[in-house]
């Protein structure tokens, strides 16, 4: 249920006028209304039998994207992005970037605050830096980049940071790297812990339905409806509890 959780808000919306809300509740009617054909659609509310069609298109393209297989992370990998099942292209606000195919739903708001953090704090990103979901086909899905093909990770500026070598960013840097993750409570990792390291990988570390997903997410949408919190907020990264939370963290995905 986790992965459709920000859909919630525009499900209520839509679904006011429309009887059947046990239908329009399902992750399936999450996931149908949360896809850009309709999030971009406010001209009219759908009726019952515009929701119930949308649905059997849905499972029919769910079906043709479906892998059956997991990523090392344990989400589903997906054949395609934008092909009608959970990973779509989505925007990163406040970045120049013209979207990253990602899972939607809680997924998408995690690894979106990664990549608006790093634009602020560590370096500007242009266009084409950062790539989203790959083709099961395309990773090495034994590796933590095979994560990609499920819409859970995302590799920032790979060529700036090849896989096999360390020492890309300035200690500066890795400073608001440890604090993002330490933010984020373990639920994202960082490819240059990994025993093949690679610098330009970020992922989701916990497995569908973990509840510290699902709480991360209330904890990022209440930062966006409070001034002064949030990504594109700057925050003191050596400050006593932040650093000491992030070195905590360290010690506990490296070892």
């Amino acid at each position: 249920m986790t992965d459709f959780h920000l859909s919630r808000r525009g499900l209520l919306v839509r679904s006011a006028a429309v009887t059947g809300a046990a239908l329009l509740a399902s992750v399936a009617g999450s996931a149908v209304l949360s896809t850009p054909a309709y999030a971009d659609s406010s001209a009219t509310t759908p009726t019952g039998e515009d929701i119930r069609k949308a649905l059997r298109r849905y499972e029919r393209n769910r079906g043709r994207v479906r892998s059956g297989k997991p990523s090392p992370n344990g989400w589903e990998m997906e054949k395609a992005a934008d092909g009608g099942g959970s990973v779509w292209t989505r925007p990163v606000p406040g970045t120049p970037l013209d979207g990253v195919a990602v899972r939607i739903g809680a997924v998408e708001a995690v690894l979106v605050h990664v990549i608006r953090r790093f634009h602020y704090e560590i370096d500007q990103l242009r266009k084409g830096d950062v790539i989203g979901w790959r083709s099961p086909g395309k990773v090495r899905k034994g590796l933590p980049e095979g994560n990609q093909a499920s819409g859970t990770a995302v590799r920032i500026r790979p060529e700036f940071y090849p896989v096999g070598t360390t020492g890309g960013f300035f200690p500066s840097q890795l400073l608001v790297i440890r604090d993002i993750l330490a933010e984020l409570g373990g639920v994202v990792r960082w490819g240059g812990d990994d025993r093949n390291v690679d610098e330009s990988l970020f992922y989701i570390d916990v497995k569908p339905g973990d509840p510290r997903l699902s709480a991360l997410v209330e904890k990022l949408r209440s930062w966006q409806e409070s001034p002064g919190e949030g990504a594109g907020v700057l925050v003191d990264v050596l400050a006593d509890d932040r650093r000491r939370a992030a070195k905590a963290l360290q010690r506990s995905q490296r070892s």
